[in-house]
């Protein structure tokens, strides 16, 4: 027979091996909606992530940019003031060009050349990154773009003098060279601009237009396509290593599905949201065939300019793409 000692060692012992592994807590940042297809993908991520990992990562995400503003998650995440959040590549254009390369009109203009493009393109994302602290989970991509007016587009002197909103700093250029003065303002000020008249019109996706109802303030969207900038969904480094290796396996396996799926649900939506713009009034309508000639010709213009300030490892981004 065991001792009492023995059998109370036996006990604690087993109550040891079936005490379940301490989970992490993450809570997690995004800009948009919870209808916002960008939101509805990173939610079934965190919850592949919840499942396959059985629990020991759980993420909260808080939407919207209800607890950090969208533009300022890509700090927050870095400082590790959050582990985890969701960014627009096209704002930091200023902190390197390769933000920006998307961006440029009709550089990337389809699915699959965005889908090259990102592939080209993360290497050079991939070590920029992990020099200030980050690992990119996985890429998602926006609609198509268009413009919303409260006139019918017929040509680009239309938009000579008109106050636009853009959200990137290529953008604005773009804005800018069709005749726009083009202001960079955050996703969640729209509403607001239009109401003091600090703009009358928008350069953005049909998801964004829905997400700020723009039925509300223009009766007009003339779709262009022209760019499929991207989103990404970012975590603190340190905070990644913390994880068991098991864990951090299941995280990239469910990012590397969100990411295909993203390109899915982008794809699926310009149709659908479109007809979601017409029943709410908007008159619809594809950009003029000069009006995309000319936004070519920018394209290149900006192409050429971008080569002016990339460093040598970005322009061999560029030229491995263009290959």
């Amino acid at each position: 027979m065991l001792s009492l000692r023995k059998l109370a060692i036996a006990a604690a012992t087993a109550c040891i091996v079936a005490m379940p592994v301490s989970a992490a807590e993450w809570v997690m940042s995004s800009g948009y909606p919870d209808n916002n297809f960008h939101t509805a993908n990173i939610k079934k991520f965190i919850d592949e992530v919840g499942t396959k990992s059985g629990g020991k990562l759980k993420i909260t995400l808080h939407s919207n940019g209800t607890l950090i503003k969208l533009d300022a998650t890509k700090r927050a995440v870095q400082s590790n003031q959050i582990p985890i959040g969701e960014i627009r590549l096209g704002v930091y254009g200023n902190e390197d060009p390769m933000y920006i390369l998307a961006g440029l009109p009709f550089i990337a203009g389809t699915y699959d050349e965005a889908w090259k493009l990102k592939d080209v393109q993360k290497p050079y994302f991939d070590k920029l990154f992990a020099k200030n602290g980050m690992k990119i989970l996985f890429y998602s991509p926006w609609p198509g773009q268009g413009f919303y007016t409260k006139f019918s587009v017929k040509k680009t002197a239309d938009f000579k003098g008109k106050k636009l909103r853009i959200y990137s700093t290529a953008t604005k250029k773009m804005g800018e060279m069709l005749g726009f003065n083009a202001t960079i303002l955050p996703f969640a000020e729209i509403p607001q601009a239009f109401s003091t008249g600090l703009i009358e019109a928008l350069f953005t996706s049909p998801q964004t237009g829905i997400d700020i109802q723009a039925w509300d303030n223009t009766s007009n969207f003339t779709y262009a396509g022209a760019i499929l900038s991207k989103n990404a969904v970012i975590v603190n480094a340190r905070a990644f290593k913390k994880l068991p290796a098991d864990v951090q396996k299941v995280v990239m396996a469910a990012a590397a599905t969100a990411e295909k799926r993203a390109w899915e649900l982008s794809k699926e939506t310009t149709a659908k949201q479109k007809g979601i713009l017409t029943k709410n009034g908007m008159k619809v309508a594809d950009a003029p065939a000069g009006l995309i000639s000319d936004m070519k010709k920018i394209g290149k213009s900006m192409m050429e300019d971008w080569k002016k300030t990339a460093s040598p490892e970005a322009k061999a981004v560029l030229a491995e793409y263009l290959k």
